[in-house]
């Protein structure tokens, strides 16, 4: 049976007023089950905050749009407050606990592109929440989480009882969040967008690629990443990737076209790209991108960091 390698939009899992989670589902996208890959992208409004959370897989985050605050705690570490702005990437290992905050206008839009090997869901990420109604705790009797945090039952009842918000809450805009400190940002995050070139040719584009170089937690993760910015009506050259399982990319800007070569020199897809479609080309095949005149900037995961 042949894999349909059809770009795909991401659609939305859960949100309210703070914002929504989206993703993509490999029933619709069928290499994210055969490559072992799993993607998502949160979107937060002005004051809105995604609860604390840890995932089943390592992963890289990368600001697609805005700019806002992330709380990083990485096990047996104190917890990390990072401003963050769009062009960040951010490398996420197992067992990391996370929580995003927007105090701005614009909404802010974080895409996580990971391995799910290890995942309960192979093609998906499984995220077990601290808080909320769907909060790990909420799970344990009264008198489970009576004993283990030393409260009346009377309390814990009224603790438990008043989670509220699936995954994504509004604050209320006087609600005082953690500052973000510039010195936890050096050796958590990178910007890509202002990092130095690897490539930049002339009318033809630039790339920054994300290794342990640049972002050394990224060799915790098992994931490296790059950034391409193609210019107008620019090409990007058939190539494939020995080193990659798959090429897992986002498009984060722009149109243009796109083929992809497999087995026996056989075309297997044909097609256009735009902003938001997600699109995975198996190990080996050879793949060709041409911006349309505005370019095009696309964001691509890669398995080996280094």
């Amino acid at each position: 049976m042949e894999l349909d390698l059809t770009p795909q939009l991401a659609k939305k899992l859960y949100g309210g007023d703070g914002g929504a989670y989206y993703a993509w589902c490999p029933n619709e996208l069928p290499m994210l089950r055969e490559g072992n890959i799993g993607a998502g992208k949160l979107a937060l409004e002005k004051n809105g905050f995604a609860l604390p959370r840890y995932s089943d897989s390592a992963k890289v985050a990368y600001v697609l749009q805005g700019s806002g605050v992330a709380g990083i705690v990485l096990p047996e570490k104190e917890e990390k407050v990072l401003p963050i702005k769009k062009g960040d990437a951010i490398a996420l290992p197992f067992g990391v606990v996370t929580w995003w905050y927007n105090k701005e206008d614009t909404e802010l839009v974080i895409l996580f592109l990971g391995d799910t090997s290890k995942a309960h869901k192979s093609g998906s990420f499984t995220d077990f929440f601290l808080t909320g109604p769907n909060g790990i705790f909420t799970g344990f009797s009264t008198e489970f989480v009576g004993r283990a945090w030393d409260l009346e039952e009377s309390t814990v009842k009224t603790l438990v009882g008043s989670q509220s918000g699936n995954g994504i809450v509004k604050l209320d805009s006087t609600f005082k969040m953690p500052e973000p400190k510039i010195e936890h940002y050096n050796g958590m995050a990178l910007n890509c967008e202002e990092a130095p070139l690897d490539v930049d040719i002339k009318n033809g584009g630039k790339v920054v690629v994300l290794n342990t170089k640049n972002l050394p937690l990224v060799g915790e993760v098992g994931l490296g990443a790059d950034l391409v910015r193609l210019d107008g009506s620019a090409m990007c050259s058939p190539g494939f990737s020995c080193d990659s399982a798959l090429q897992v990319t986002y498009i984060v800007r722009g149109s243009g076209r796109v083929q992809v070569v497999g087995v026996d020199g056989k075309r297997v897809l044909e097609t256009r790209l735009k902003a938001g479609n997600l699109f995975i080309v198996p190990r080996f095949f050879v793949v060709s991108k041409i911006a349309d005149p505005e370019g095009m900037d696309w964001f691509s995961i890669i398995t080996t960091p280094k």
